[in-house]
């Protein structure tokens, strides 16, 4: 069970999460706020709520009886039982009144904290539905980056201001023995962290850096997208059936150079910072073509964990929570910055950027480990085990809160909308 928190503490995140929630839907239109139906985005209009519902149905109606507040809510806003092609046709409700639903599930949340340290069960369960609200942020920003929208207005951003450029090179992980996964007595566990275990990592060597832009454009401007034998079988397949010839948002300019766009806006390419948004399939064939591999799972955690004695740190800088200098996390730098910044938050073998920035594809597919039992909510992870891919180490707009170096996230090999890029290994 999870460890108490305060009650301040999860009046914070909440109000926090709440916060991001409005930033990012706050300036689009009535039009902009349905969008597009398309498999890999909701309407935001639909999924703003459906947030609000999954607080108020995990906590206020299954754990503490109380009536519906919404009384078509379960018709709506129950991903579980609605089709995604479904979420376009619903009766929804209007914006102010999706808005105003929010407020209401919110300050009833608030409400019932006493002050002190909150119940096992009341720390669990605010802090997995504000992460699972942190997760759905998270959604929002890409697709906002999907759909071309502008570029999300955060109260704590800091836009990068310098140029940290490249870093070369692998760093040597001596590898051995480790509990992979979550200890019983950890202070918040998702459930397919569930439990630790005992792998053997043989030692192995690992980039410092994530892939950049200007070594991923080597693979793209060496026909990596043209050359079969780079690519698996069902990468190829991908490749044929969606004409893939370079990542999904770059642009072709003049004189060889690359251009991307990031959200409704073009750039140069910048050829330091990591590349983002390449679905595994993409990471794959780049491995191939450069004569490496992408981390085990496993690998990628005693990485990202190893303290030099045999234990595991939380971070891999340590065991403190993360900052802006540990990591590119919480939205602030607003994207990708160069694979070179954030020396603070260094493995204890020379490893950046393990968090933040962008989520690192694994060679791993996600299933369950030993020991695995689903929490409150079912549907988290099991329905997934076996069809998508692990990713590991939180994006620029991940929540800090959220994320540590167990973290196990999982989408499907063909995404490429989402915030994830990669770093190699030596073969």
């Amino acid at each position: 069970m999870t460890q108490s928190v305060s009650t301040d503490y999860l009046k914070e995140i909440m109000r926090d999460a709440k916060l991001r929630t409005l930033e990012l839907v706050q300036g689009l239109d009535a039009q902009q706020l349905i969008g597009p139906k398309l498999d890999i985005v909701n309407p935001l209009q639909w999924e703003i709520g459906h947030v609000a519902w999954f607080h108020e149905y995990f906590i206020l109606r299954q754990k503490y009886g109380r009536d519906k507040i919404l009384t078509e809510g379960d018709r709506i806003y129950d991903s579980i039982a609605i089709h995604h092609h479904t979420r376009w046709d619903l009766p929804l409700i209007g914006i102010e009144e999706t808005l105003q639903y929010i407020s209401d599930v919110h300050d009833i949340l608030i409400e019932r904290l006493d002050d002190g340290m909150a119940s096992e069960q009341d720390s669990y369960l605010y802090q997995f539905t504000t992460f699972h609200q942190d997760m759905h942020n998270e959604a929002y920003t890409y697709t906002r980056q999907t759909l071309g929208y502008p570029t999300p207005d955060f109260a704590s951003a800091r836009p990068e201001s310098t140029e940290a450029g490249p870093l070369t090179g692998d760093a040597e992980i001596p590898g051995g023995e480790f509990l992979i996964g979550s200890p019983k007595d950890a202070a918040f566990v998702f459930d397919n962290e569930k439990w630790a275990h005992p792998v053997t990592v043989a030692p192995f060597h690992m980039a410092r850096a994530q892939v950049t832009n200007a070594e991923f454009a080597a693979f793209v401007d060496d026909s990596g997208y043209e050359t079969e034998s780079f690519w698996d079988p069902e990468g190829w397949q991908w490749r044929a059936a969606n004409d893939a010839v370079h990542p999904v948002y770059w642009q072709p300019g003049e004189n060889g150079k690359w251009g991307i766009r990031r959200f409704d806006r073009i750039f140069d390419l910048p050829p330091h910072q990591a590349v983002i948004h390449v679905n595994w399939y993409e990471a794959k064939a780049y491995c191939r073509w450069a004569g490496r591999r992408l981390p085990t799972e496993a690998e990628w955690e005693f990485a990202a964990t190893a303290n030099g004695d045999g234990g595991k740190r939380a971070y891999p800088w340590g065991n403190e929570t993360p900052d802006a200098q540990h990591g590119n996390i919480d939205g602030r730098a607003l994207g990708v910055i160069d694979v070179a910044a954030r020396p603070d938050g260094d493995s204890l073998h020379g490893v950046r950027q393990m968090i933040g920035n962008v989520w690192e594809w694994t060679a791993t597919v996600f299933d369950a480990f030993p020991g695995f039992s689903p929490d409150a909510y079912k549907e988290y992870s099991e329905p997934l085990f076996g069809s998508t891919r692990v990713l590991r180490g939180g994006a620029w707009a991940t929540r800090g809160r959220m994320v540590d170096a167990t973290y196990r996230n999982f989408y499907g090999p063909d995404r490429r909308d989402v915030l994830a890029g990669f770093r190699t290994c030596a073969l």
